[in-house]
């Protein structure tokens, strides 16, 4: 199967319905993107999948041959994705960071689909789980991304 991750056509040995999380991680080397539940509840997995946040640790990889991919590696070189990572930074978010690659994607989505969120927004479309309960620096570095 061919897919296209980060902007790079790349060829994959893997069964249709092997998990992306998987693929990603265990044939492209690329570990940003984690293992959080398997269940595509916590949201440690997201990537996105033309722009979409979509839950990694479910997702066929049959499924998103022809889709543009993007993984957390490559999130910066968005001018969105940098502004979102510059936020998180400044507003010190990560704890213990396990959860941040697939908030940070979720965010960035967000922001690339609405670039001025209303606090609801933001509550509806920042479902991951964070086990260190950053959800108020989240929001604070949400709120400063969007400001631009």
């Amino acid at each position: 199967m061919e897919l296209t991750i980060n902007g790079t056509t790349r060829r994959v040995e893997a069964e249709a319905d092997t998990p992306l999380l998987w693929v990603i991680r265990d044939e492209l080397g690329l570990t940003g993107t984690k293992y959080g539940c398997g269940k595509a509840q916590c949201g440690a997995c997201t990537v996105l999948v033309d722009g979409q946040p979509t839950r990694s640790c479910v997702t066929p990889v049959e499924s998103v041959v022809g889709g543009a991919i993007t993984t957390i590696e490559a999130i910066e070189e968005d001018p969105v994705g940098r502004r979102v990572v510059e936020a998180w930074v400044a507003n010190q978010v990560p704890q213990c960071g396990y959860c941040q690659s697939g908030q940070v994607m979720a965010a960035t989505a967000l922001l690339k689909q609405s670039p001025h969120p209303g606090k609801a927004d933001i509550a509806a479309a920042l479902v991951n789980l964070c086990r260190c309960g950053t959800y108020n620096a989240i929001a604070a570095a949400m709120r400063q991304a969007a400001q631009g």
